[in-house]
């Protein structure tokens, strides 16, 4: 007698094809589809309204392609979905579901019944005879328990990203000759940190791929329209028009277009910021991959075979591939690894709220120029690329003092790709040091030198990078001391930064720079 398929459940970042496939673990073949809109999950947090539109479009999406096989329920949370969904499909049948994202959404999956693993062998909950099968989590390269092995190697006291990448691409033979690095070195870092070129407003090179939006992004669209007006839901930010793949079509066009006409121009100036091009050569697969649309396995091997053609130079390959390869699987597996604790990691002690103009991406209320550039890219599109996330919006918020927990809610908020084990990772640890060098060496700011040869922002802004102090001092220079006279003790034992620590001895002007910072302290700068 055959056994009837168990329902599977599909998250919102779960849309990918590879979270069907029966093997390896996966969900039972043909098994029916469960799929929830949770009105909860936007009354949370006051997401970025093109952040909602993408997850709903894609969730809608994916849907329309499953047709019968899926039960689609709009509820007011996960719960009464389910009971909904499997009222329809078969009440007291155990359901299974990957491994979820987010440590909330996998203690909720394990309280609605069983021991939540993928055995099947707990008991249904009496909460509607609902049981859950967690199966292993998909959309990455390495496995928790790879991952615990290669940390257990180092008895946990060493878990730097350069140790891990490399662990990986020998693992997974990426970018390999033999046993070797391809081209004889491991990390291009070097070659891959130029500044924008001189006189030039943008990059020439071919714009990224752009969907069209169809009838879902239009129903999508009126939805978060009548939810603003009836006041039920708030958002920041604008919407439209759509910028980002929704469906695994889009996805695999998106992906194309950036091996085939983008990723040869990526490495060398993949740290540089130009006003007019926020987007540079940056793939734009970030929200595709983390809506499960696009597979980790499958980007870095297009972007290897364009190296191994001659259609790419090794430089950005190997850019590309440390990013997907290296620190995307590195943030994942750190946000596990680290535990709930993790959140709440303030060492230098940052308890100042964020400002309002910051919450409200009011990017006309800035004066300087960088800031409000990038503040305008967040507001208009929910994204910008990993230097003025790093070295604008995450620096203003660690020389400032910002609540790290405040800041990571921000980011996980009003970007299109951010989600609870993107940002806490990338903003406690990497960008405002919060965990005290668990996950960096040191933290990642600097003053108005760095972002004037980085970038072409300082030229047209009020303020001048090389000044510290008076009507024109650069509130990034500023900040930049005073942030490392606030730390001092802590920064100079830390051999990464006692040489800049060093530098405030001969600072002249050092108490009219504090005395000056104190007095903007509560104004935009």
């Amino acid at each position: 007698m055959s056994v009837a398929p168990r329902p599977h459940w599909l998250f919102g970042d779960q849309l990918g094809p590879h979270f069907l496939d029966p093997r390896h673990g996966g969900p039972d073949a043909q098994a029916p589809v469960v799929m929830v809109e949770a009105r909860s999950v936007l009354r949370r947090r006051r997401f970025h309204r093109a952040k909602a539109h993408l997850v709903l479009s894609a969730m809608r999406h994916r849907a329309a392609e499953l047709g019968d096989r899926v039960t689609y329920v709009k509820a007011e949370t996960y719960a009464e979905g389910l009971e909904q969904a499997l009222g329809r499909a078969g009440r007291g049948r155990r359901m299974t579901v990957c491994h979820p994202t987010s440590r909330a959404a996998l203690d909720f999956v394990r309280a609605l019944g069983g021991d939540g693993n993928a055995n099947g062998n707990g008991n249904a909950s009496a909460r509607g005879d609902v049981g859950v099968d967690v199966l292993p989590a998909r959309g990455f390269l390495v496995s928790h328990d790879d991952f615990a092995g290669w940390a257990g190697r180092g008895g946990g006291r060493s878990l730097r990203l350069e140790g891990f990448y490399r662990w990986v691409r020998e693992r997974h033979g990426l970018l390999m000759d033999g046993g070797e690095p391809a081209g004889g070195r491991w990390n291009l870092d070097h070659d891959n940190r130029e500044p924008p070129p001189r006189g030039r407003d943008t990059l020439d090179v071919e714009g990224p791929w752009q969907p069209h939006e169809d009838a879902v992004d239009d129903e999508v669209r009126r939805d978060l329209d009548r939810w603003e007006r009836a006041g039920d839901i708030a958002f920041v930010g604008r919407d439209g028009p759509r910028r980002f793949p929704a469906t695994r079509r889009e996805a695999l066009s998106a992906l194309r277009r950036f091996v085939t006409h983008r990723l040869p121009d990526f490495g060398r100036y993949e740290d540089a910021m130009l006003a007019a091009d926020p987007v540079m050569s940056h793939s734009l697969l970030s929200a595709p991959l983390n809506l499960g649309l696009l597979d980790p396995a499958e980007c870095v091997e297009r972007a290897e075979h364009a190296y191994r053609a001659g259609d790419a130079p090794l430089n950005s390959v190997e850019g590309f591939v440390r990013q997907i390869a290296g620190w995307r699987e590195y943030v994942w597996h750190l946000y596990w690894h680290f535990g709930e604790d993790y959140r709440h990691r303030n060492v230098l002690r940052h308890t100042a709220p964020l400002p309002e103009w910051f919450l409200e991406l009011d990017a006309d209320a800035v004066t300087a120029n960088c800031l409000s550039t990038v503040l305008a890219q967040v507001r208009d599109t929910g994204w910008t690329h990993h230097i003025p996330r790093l070295m604008v919006l995450g620096s203003r918020a660690l020389q400032d003092g910002w609540d790290p927990a405040a800041v990571t809610d921000w980011f996980h908020r009003c970007f299109v790709d951010g989600y609870d084990w993107v940002m806490l990772p990338n903003v406690v640890g990497m960008s405002q040091y919060a965990d005290g060098g668990l996950m960096t060496t040191k933290p990642y700011t600097s003053g108005g030198a760095y972002l004037h040869r980085m970038s072409d922002l300082c030229g047209a802004c009020a303020y001048r990078p090389t000044d510290r102090t008076g009507e024109h001092a650069c509130p990034y220079t500023a900040g930049y001391w005073s942030f490392l006279h606030r730390h001092r003790t802590r920064l100079a034992a830390n051999p990464r930064t006692a040489r800049a620590v060093h530098g405030l001895d001969r600072l002249t002007d050092l108490p009219a720079l504090l005395d000056e910072a104190a007095s903007r302290a509560n104004t935009p700068p």
